[in-house]
């Protein structure tokens, strides 16, 4: 996904210092949620990758299950590459989600 473009999907990827920053704006619900783990898994997999993602949650105002198992989904293949995927910034919607559900002991949360 192209910068530009992504910015205009309220999404987009910045990378550096060993670690890729995926941001999530908007809603993130059952359109949305392919396009979030498309992402992430392309930031997982690729060669030489990061040893750190963090989804940037700052800009999300909404999260349904279908944007959680996508980030649930993703984790589990970021612990098949030995990567940390962390969540920056979540809004307190999907932190009750994340609650609920059980999937906060998954995320650690950062400020970075």
């Amino acid at each position: 996904m192209g910068d530009q473009e992504g910015r205009d999907l309220g999404m987009w990827v910045d990378s550096g210092d060993g670690r890729v920053v995926v941001h999530v704006g908007g809603e993130m619900d059952i359109d949305r949620a392919p396009m979030l783990y498309n992402a992430l898994h392309i930031a997982i997999t690729q060669p030489e990758g990061p040893h750190e993602i963090v989804a940037d949650l700052s800009d999300m105002s909404f999260c349904d299950s279908a944007g959680l198992n996508a980030l649930i989904r993703a984790h589990h293949t970021a612990a098949e590459y030995g990567i940390r995927l962390s969540l920056r910034a979540p809004q307190p919607q999907f932190l009750r989600l994340l609650e609920i559900t059980g999937a906060d002991i998954l995320f650690p949360i950062t400020d970075i």
